[in-house]
């Protein structure tokens, strides 16, 4: 399954790791927000919503965060990339 594909299956959780002021002021539809900084402590909480497709600004900190699920044992998680981009991606 591609990027897009995954962004638009139901399954999918679409997750923003940007800070809740830089979410208010624009997100993806249906995406939730759990800020990088919370990545670490919600671990078990995250592992729980695969598939996983993690966005923020520009695709830095989702990549961070997508890299430390991989290391621990998230098989089904992928780094979407800046929001504008997983938001102009959906159907």
């Amino acid at each position: 399954m591609n990027i897009q594909e995954l962004i638009n299956d139901t399954a999918t959780t679409i997750v923003d790791v940007r800070t809740e002021g830089e979410f208010a002021e624009g997100n993806v539809n249906g995406s939730i927000n759990i800020p990088l900084n919370e990545v670490v402590d919600r671990m078990e909480e995250l592992k729980g919503m695969q598939p996983l497709v993690l966005c923020c600004l520009s695709g830095g900190r989702s990549g961070q965060a997508t890299a430390f699920l991989q290391a621990q044992g998230c098989e089904n998680v992928h780094n979407g990339g800046g929001w504008e981009m997983v938001k102009a991606q959906q159907n």
